[in-house]
């Protein structure tokens, strides 16, 4: 490997948690920290000092991209990582960490337009990729609290007892062990409140999974840089911080693809979700997996729905981590409900249910890619032999990203995977080309914003510590002040095509409406499609 490094070893650091007035993204992708990043300290290895050449080129230091190399290394094959944050520090370091084969669509949607048996082969995936992690976990011995447990399904008030019939009989033909109990444990009410419950199903503590898979991958010779961003992306390699980074195989592992311009893009839609922690004494709930059915008259393709599980916080306490009240990022205030709100929403939804939940310790929110067709996309991308993408993991990103390393791996190992059809990237899925014609025309209208007026009328109303968009003649500019009071400005264009993009005020970032790119404060991309920052321009 042609400037491969000898003795390479990575290093671990305790990151300052405490709240800083500027996220740069290089921690994690918002201004909100996770509690899984909260606590365990962060993983960076070296940045990128010279030309690379080597098989297997990944892109993204995540569940995805570790789990893919380690995959590989172990067949043999010489891996380079590179993640342009620390390892973690993207979407996975988000996540509320769910093993699962309860999909976030039902399964009778599913049967409808798969067909009963690639509906079996979705279900059997995602065991399978439950029980890929345990082997790992097992085999590395990576103390991440994984534990194998049931979860429960049960009514939206939006929805009808029925469905959860018909999703029985779906699960049941898919393969899966389900069954329909007139009790679910654990929450308020639950004596009366039927459910469906699958059983053997699983969590751990991603961040430290990821640092057994970090420290496997390190041992097995693979090289993992960290602050090294990449682009150009091609059939040849990459740029990585300037740098040549040739390889004969070329995976991006980067939550949303940053080198696509639009194929993927009208296939997937990005989401925002949210999410509260707080502790309650040990005892008090069993660890489980708890779901409500969704919103069934929700606007939205996706059908928002809430999530809860448990996690050991210390010796008198657990952590409750409960997610939900979703929205099209960029568009928090499409529905009149503001960020702060929906944390309301959700704690308010979330305490219903399990009152004994004390004060909230953690807030955060994290980006989920919506596949229009409900399954992931994991293999090669639409036009190329030898670029691989891990995209579209829906509420599911721990299991769908577990698939999409297996897939891939067979594939450069030239095997062929049972489930590399399913999850074809470049699949095209008639029977729900009327979710495409809304998603694809919420999108379109997200243009509009060209011809809007700007709700930033002065900078000198803007804040410390937020940002905006201002309207001068034609242009639209993304304003962010400073806590020292200084502003810094930019093109509100999205570079990747060109979308006006809308301050987040929760993460404290500017996130593209139609697409799901998100620039940091300072204007640096910290999610993709794009792979370009925002354009720094200078105002009075």
């Amino acid at each position: 490997m042609k400037g491969s490094l000898v003795g390479f070893k990575y290093k671990i650091f305790t990151m300052d948690n405490s709240k800083s007035k500027s996220n740069e993204g290089s921690v994690t992708s918002g201004d909100n920290v996770s509690f899984w990043i909260d606590a365990t300290p962060s993983i960076s290895c070296e940045k990128p000092n010279q030309d690379i050449n080597t098989e297997v080129l990944i892109i993204g230091g995540g569940i995805a991209g570790l789990t893919t190399a380690y995959k590989l290394l172990k067949a043999g094959k010489k891996v380079v990582l590179v993640e342009d944050g620390y390892i973690g520090s993207g979407e996975t370091g988000r996540t509320t960490a769910h093993l699962t084969c309860a999909l976030d669509d039902r399964y009778y949607f599913l049967e409808s337009i798969f067909g009963e048996v690639s509906t079996a082969l979705a279900a059997q995936s995602h065991s399978e990729a439950i029980d890929e992690i345990e082997k790992i976990v097992s085999t590395l011995n990576i103390d991440c609290s994984f534990k194998r447990v049931d979860g429960y399904l049960f009514l939206h008030e939006s929805d009808k007892q029925e469905n959860l019939d018909k999703e029985l009989e779906a699960t049941q033909k898919a393969g899966l062990s389900t069954a329909i109990v007139d009790e679910t444990p654990g929450i308020k009410g639950g004596k009366t409140i039927r459910s469906l419950v699958f059983r053997n199903q699983a969590q751990f503590h991603i961040l430290k999974y990821l640092k057994g898979l970090t420290e496997a991958i390190i041992s097995l010779g693979g090289i993992i840089y960290t602050g090294a961003r990449a682009g150009e992306i091609n059939k040849e390699g990459a740029k990585v911080n300037g740098y040549t980074f040739s390889a004969k195989h070329i995976i991006v592992a980067t939550n949303s693809p940053i080198n696509d311009t639009l194929k993927m893009h009208t296939k997937q839609y990005a989401y925002r979700t949210y999410v509260i922690a707080g502790k309650i004494k040990k005892g008090q709930l069993p660890y489980s997996l708890w779901w409500d059915t969704g919103d069934q008259d929700s606007k939205l393709v996706s059908q928002p729905y809430h999530y809860v599980r448990l996690e050991s916080f210390d010796d008198n306490y657990d952590l409750l981590i409960a997610g939900g009240e979703d929205h099209k990022t960029g568009q928090a205030d499409q529905d009149g409900i503001s960020q702060s709100t929906r944390y309301d929403k959700l704690e308010s939804w979330t305490r219903n249910y399990f009152p004994a939940m004390e004060d909230i310790s953690y807030r955060w929110s994290g980006q989920i890619m919506e596949p229009v067709d409900s399954l992931g996309f994991m293999g090669k991308n639409p036009g190329d032999d030898n670029i691989y993408i891990i995209t579209g993991d829906s509420g599911n990103g721990m299991t769908h990203t577990t698939i999409g390393a297996m897939i891939i791996s067979d594939s450069i190992l030239g095997i062929k995977n049972k489930w590399e059809d399913l999850y074809s990237p470049s699949r095209i899925t008639l029977k729900t080309a009327g979710d495409f014609i809304k998603e694809a025309g919420n999108m379109a209208s997200q243009y509009f914003d060209w011809l809007s007026a700007s709700d930033l009328k002065n900078t000198a109303d803007l804040p410390s510590g937020e940002g905006d968009i201002l309207s001068s003649g034609l242009k639209k500019i993304a304003v962010y002040r400073n806590w020292d009071n200084t502003l810094t400005a930019f093109s509100a264009v999205c570079p990747h095509l060109g979308c006006i993009v809308q301050w987040n005020k929760d993460e404290k970032t500017f996130d593209c409406p139609c697409h799901g790119s998100r620039f940091a404060a300072d204007g640096i991309v910290i999610n993709g499609p794009s792979e370009i920052d925002l354009h720094k321009i200078h105002i009075k």
